[in-house]
């Protein structure tokens, strides 16, 4: 597993899955040498994968539903979150302050460039990277992506709109109980947890493992000041979106009642160039509810 060391000292990790050889960054770099921002990058290039949660170890990306056999998947471990080292100070956890993180990452692999993909909360600081360093992101990718980084809010009607779509699972009523209290601005920490079903396209137990697991991966400490005060400037970056004129691709799941659709849609408009790729009844983990769709959709994207 390698490892480079952020600008503050703190050891950072990452994983390579795809068709890399030899030394990592050599192997990486040259991937894409002769390249040039904007250019489209040969089968097996890199992508950068930031993780959601917030703050949630890497590992339930996976290989992103096959997308390793295509391309070469490259998942940074936020600071204090799976084999990255905790920082010595907490208040590098807010996820303004982890964009320096990754670009010493895009260093540490001799990268001009990144095609970089940013999943939930992850696409917030996919977010911020890109309107701070909007020359080194060759293409970006927002799968079912959180929205505070560009203030776009979502209605609770969005919310229950998307999991009505659900309505014939055997568990959907106390389900969409618990949604509709917490759409109405109600609820305590057991009403979020019943809400769980609406956010993977199929309740099964595969995925309630997932959901678990996604607890014990989580670092709290750092999930709370992610997002906390002075994280997000809405309005600049809104505004660096509106003059990035490289391609992006919005990923959403139809029943995803964390991202509905009419929230991926305004995202997608934020920019000059992007697409928009709806799952028909996929949630908020679209890798798992159709693994070729979500792959052939991202490798298509990139090229």
């Amino acid at each position: 597993m390698p490892t480079f060391t952020a600008p503050d000292g703190t050891e950072l990790a990452y994983h390579v899955s795809g068709s890399v050889s030899g030394s990592v960054a050599g192997s990486v770099a040259g991937s894409l040498s002769g390249s040039v921002p904007g250019s489209v990058p040969g089968s097996g290039a890199p992508l950068i994968c930031l993780p959601g949660g917030p703050m949630q170890d890497s590992a339930y990306l996976g290989d992103l539903g096959g997308l390793a056999a295509v391309r070469t998947v490259i998942r940074l471990d936020l600071r204090g979150t799976g084999a990255s080292a905790m920082p010595d100070d907490p208040s590098s956890y807010r996820c303004d302050r982890l964009v320096e993180d990754v670009e010493a990452l895009r260093i540490e692999l001799g990268l001009d460039a990144l095609d970089l993909l940013g999943h939930s909360a992850g696409a917030n600081l996919a977010a911020l990277y890109t309107a701070r360093y909007p020359e080194r992101v060759a293409r970006l990718v927002l799968a079912t992506p959180g929205a505070a980084a560009v203030g776009l809010d979502t209605t609770g009607e969005e919310r229950l709109a998307a999991a009505r779509l659900r309505s014939a699972e055997p568990w959907f009523g106390p389900a969409y109980a618990a949604l509709e209290e917490l759409a109405a601005g109600r609820g305590s920490a057991e009403t979020f947890q019943a809400v769980a079903p609406f956010f993977h396209g199929t309740w099964d137990e595969a995925a309630r493992e997932r959901h678990a697991e996604s607890h014990r991966q989580r670092n709290g400490e750092a999930a709370g000041v992610y997002g906390s005060e002075g994280a997000f400037q809405p309005a600049a970056t809104r505004a660096a979106f509106a003059a990035f004129d490289r391609p992006v691709l919005v990923v959403a799941g139809e029943g995803d009642a964390n991202t509905p659709v009419p929230t991926a849609t305004a995202y997608a408009e934020l920019f000059p160039k992007a697409t928009l790729a709806v799952l028909a009844g996929g949630g908020h983990f679209p890798w798992h509810d159709d693994e070729r769709w979500f792959a052939e959709t991202v490798d298509g994207f990139l090229g």
